[in-house]
């Protein structure tokens, strides 16, 4: 699907309508939004990806929240990439979010894992140890927020542990 973009168009795309070479930023959570929290957030999502632009030309973009645990922005390079002021301003609304929801985004620290049907996150420094321990095995549902792709979000996240980069550790 191609759209047309200018600056005076606003350029939100649903989620699931963005082709599958789209660009991907995953943003974790410290813990679940809640449904609540999901309702309130929507439109501001709506309205960053909307009026989310670069160097003045509008981005086919989306955003959304997934798991209840995942805020992930899509953008369709085809139509306009992102700059680096851009990805800026991504970052600022990600900062916006955290403080208006008392959450965190932006930390990198901890891996999600899908155990007994339930996201659990662990800290980086304990892989090694919970893998020693049969607490992760290499079937092990992960959130790999690495991905870049709207194919791979829909194909393999989560994926089992040892299929991601995670497989040095199995």
């Amino acid at each position: 699907m191609y759209i047309k973009a200018d600056s005076t168009r606003r350029m939100y795309v649903p989620f699931a309508k963005l082709p599958a070479s789209a660009r991907l930023w995953i943003y974790q959570a410290n813990r679940p939004f809640t449904t609540a929290e999901v309702e309130a957030l929507q439109p501001a999502l709506q309205h960053f990806a909307a009026d989310w632009t670069s160097h003045g030309r509008a981005l086919a973009a989306s955003a959304a929240v997934f798991h209840h645990r995942f805020l992930v922005i899509g953008l369709d390079e085809a139509v306009a990439d992102a700059s680096g002021c851009s990805i800026d301003a991504s970052v600022r609304f990600v900062r916006q979010v955290e403080e208006q929801f008392g959450i965190e985004l932006l930390d990198k620290s901890r891996l999600a894992f899908l155990l007994q049907d339930e996201i659990q996150l662990l800290d980086r420094r304990e892989l090694k140890q919970a893998v020693s321990s049969g607490m992760l095995l290499p079937g092990t549902p992960y959130f790999d927020n690495t991905i870049g792709t709207q194919a791979q979000l829909q194909t393999g996240w989560p994926a089992p542990a040892a299929s991601t980069w995670l497989a040095r550790y199995f």
